[in-house]
């Protein structure tokens, strides 16, 4: 499983998936005001990746706090750490603060940063978004990055992403605005997520049971669990339709598809097999 296993930074002894943590700053995230879709997003998108998110947390717009998160984080060593929000003009945005903190360095201009700030702006102007192209000290504040950073180009807004690596570690700041978290990650980061994560192929399988007590097939499926450790079992009642039944999620990582599949197919087949032998009426999901 060469091409799976990243070449830096930290990955999971069982699946050998690269290991991704989120820390997530916003003080109107944690007052209700916004719902954090950004973290669910982020790790839809690692898991399909083929990445496992080992952590995530939200926090307030504190500059220490973030700072004591970006260390306890690398002291776990993973391949990723996204941060989400703070990265804008105004005093409450402090992420990269707490980043540089937690880095032990300064921020600094950048003068690529200056200058994709500077041809955003112009071009918010060009379009009758903003009142002036001109910059202010608001606006090169997004271009003060820690010493080392590389900017990541923001196809839609004006902050850009930042890149900093720290022993085997890559630390990616993303802005909290959905959309251009979204677009940076789709469009930006492609050679970064090669790096970490390679041809790496995710799937999932889903089996559904007639029945509505999950302990009644709990041995069945902790015995999967033991038998099967590269693949994921995870069970949940769930209403289809009208009926209650339970939903079997598999779930498994590899380098290939056809690793993938090596590894479904034998757990999907013993857990269908089992539990109708059990009584249950089992079949794969649609």
């Amino acid at each position: 499983m060469s091409g799976f296993i990243p070449t830096y930074g930290g990955a999971d002894p069982q699946t050998a998936a690269p290991i991704v943590e989120i820390v997530s700053a916003g003080n109107e995230v944690l007052i209700g005001d916004v719902l954090d879709t950004n973290t669910h997003w982020l790790c839809v998108r690692v898991t399909g990746l083929g990445g496992l998110v080992r952590r995530t947390v939200m926090l307030r717009d504190d500059i220490e706090a973030i700072a004591a998160e970006i260390q306890g984080s690398l002291e776990r060593r993973p391949a990723l750490i996204f941060t989400v929000g703070g990265l804008g003009p105004t005093s409450d945005d402090r992420t990269l603060e707490g980043v540089a903190l937690g880095l032990g360095v300064e921020l600094r201009f950048h003068p690529e940063a200056e200058r994709l700030v500077t041809e955003k702006y112009a071009e918010f102007h060009a379009k009758g978004y903003v009142p002036f192209a001109e910059m202010n000290e608001s606006r090169r504040k997004m271009a003060r990055l820690p010493a080392g950073a590389t900017p990541i180009v923001n196809p839609i807004g004006g902050a850009p992403a930042v890149l900093c690596e720290r022993d085997g570690t890559s630390i990616v700041s993303l802005p909290g605005v959905p959309g251009e978290l979204e677009a940076i990650v789709e469009q930006s980061l492609d050679g970064l997520f090669a790096r970490i994560f390679g041809s790496a192929h995710y799937e999932e399988r889903s089996l559904v049971v007639e029945l509505q007590d999950e302990s009644a097939i709990a041995e069945i499926l902790r015995q999967a669990e033991a038998d099967f450790p590269r693949t994921y079992v995870k069970s949940r009642a769930k209403l289809l339709g009208s009926t209650r039944v339970i939903r079997i999620t598999l779930s498994a990582r590899g380098d290939d598809e056809a690793t993938v599949e090596a590894l479904l197919t034998p757990a999907a087949e013993r857990l269908l097999a089992e539990i109708a032998a059990a009584g249950y009426v089992v079949r794969s999901a649609e």
